[in-house]
């Protein structure tokens, strides 16, 4: 927040000091209160709540240490800084131990110090309003995750109701493109999950991810990734333009495997993960030791994109080559979870990728159509859980 925008309120009984601070902090920006006793900056502090307060140490009726330990009492996160003209040690000490973000002698030869200190107690006041923001968004995480946690302990089919609803929206359309989703569990609940989000009105990001095992416990560990992911993503800014889509997409996956590996949910977890550049129609892309590979349909022929990286949750200081394609008009992506290799009827999973491929390449783009050609919704009892997305460029 500029200097401008900020209110200082100096409580001084010397009018010829209170004046030329005053006047010297307004020449800087600062909006000013002024009083010349306690009783008084103490009812302007309370009418204006001034977010710095500059008070003397020796005044009548109510000395700065008064002053300091009311404010103090009243608002804690505002900060005090004493000024005095005697520079006792005892006072010193004794306005710290109040809570006095600074204590300076006068008389102020250098206004620039004053400056100075005040800048420092508004940047530790930022930065502890900031904090407490922080806590009380992660509190409210926690306590929705804790909620998610008991409704899925409680019953199984309610937490798959729960599961539904924390997927995204489908379809989602933004600049051109049409992506659509669907997860088909073998349990009530699934180790399969797909996410996705939207970032400067540019950049269309999604990932699917395959937690190892099945039931309960996976399907906890994919709204724990929900979560995490949503706070990387604040916590990190990403995608705001600050680093290269590169650098945010290892920042992500990183983040993810170290916080995976500290709260031992007793899960590793495939990932592909994707940041499409809808401006420049560029896919960057990541693989974490996800197959099948993500394929490719455009008008020019079909293919499995390249890709390789370990799985999340294994390994600790991992790094994840970056892919970049470009995304040519009337094409396709799909991405799948290894559960559709279960229901391709080849034995050997070359030829399973290769009957996979044939049968998209049939099927033509959109969710629809590959669901059909798949037949994945005649599946009554499926072996492993299956994602499908489907990512369609129209013009």
């Amino acid at each position: 927040m500029p200097p401008e925008n900020r209110k200082l309120l100096i409580i001084d009984d010397d009018t010829i000091v209170r004046q030329s601070v005053v006047a010297y902090l307004e020449d800087s920006g600062f909006e000013m209160l002024e009083a010349d006793h306690g009783i008084q900056g103490l009812a302007l502090f309370q009418e204006h709540a001034p977010e710095v307060v500059l008070t003397d140490l020796r005044m009548p009726s109510m000395d700065g240490l008064q002053v300091l330990e009311k404010i103090h009492q009243a608002s804690p996160e505002t900060p005090v800084i004493v000024m005095s003209g005697v520079g006792v040690m005892g006072d010193v000490v004794k306005a710290l131990r109040l809570g006095a973000s600074d204590f300076l002698i006068k008389p102020l030869v250098d206004m620039e110090v004053l400056v100075h200190a005040v800048s420092k107690s508004l940047e530790r006041r930022d930065l502890l309003a900031q904090n407490q923001r922080y806590r009380e968004e992660l509190e409210a995480a926690n306590s929705e995750l804790k909620d998610h946690l008991r409704t899925l302990e409680k019953d199984q089919q309610a937490g798959r109701r729960v599961q539904q609803q924390l997927l995204p929206p489908t379809p989602v359309k933004r600049g051109g493109y049409c992506l659509e989703h669907k997860v088909i569990p073998s349990l009530f609940l699934s180790g399969d999950f797909i996410d996705l989000g939207y970032f400067q009105d540019r950049y269309l990001c999604f990932y699917l991810t395959d937690v190892s095992g099945h039931g309960s416990s996976s399907a906890f560990a994919t709204i724990w990734v929900k979560h995490a992911s949503g706070e990387i993503a604040r916590n990190w800014q990403l995608f705001d333009g600050s680093r290269s889509v590169s650098e945010d997409l290892n920042i992500a996956l990183s983040e993810v495997n170290r916080l995976l590996l500290e709260t031992r949910l007793g899960h590793h977890m495939t990932c592909l993960v994707g940041v499409l550049d809808i401006q420049l129609h560029r896919l960057h892309y990541v693989v974490a030791g996800h197959l099948p590979l993500m394929a490719m349909l455009t008008p020019e022929g079909n293919r499995f994109l390249e890709g390789k990286g370990r799985p999340l949750g294994l390994f600790s200081q991992q790094e994840w080559p970056q892919y970049e394609v470009d995304f040519p008009p009337q094409s396709t992506l799909l991405a799948f979870s290894d559960g559709i290799l279960e229901v391709m009827p080849p034995q050997d999973l070359l030829e399973k990728e290769d009957h996979l491929l044939h049968m998209l390449t049939d099927a033509g783009g959109g969710l629809t159509n590959v669901i059909r050609a798949l037949k994945l919704d005649a599946i009554d009892d499926a072996p492993d859980d299956i994602a499908v997305l489907s990512l369609v460029r129209g013009d």
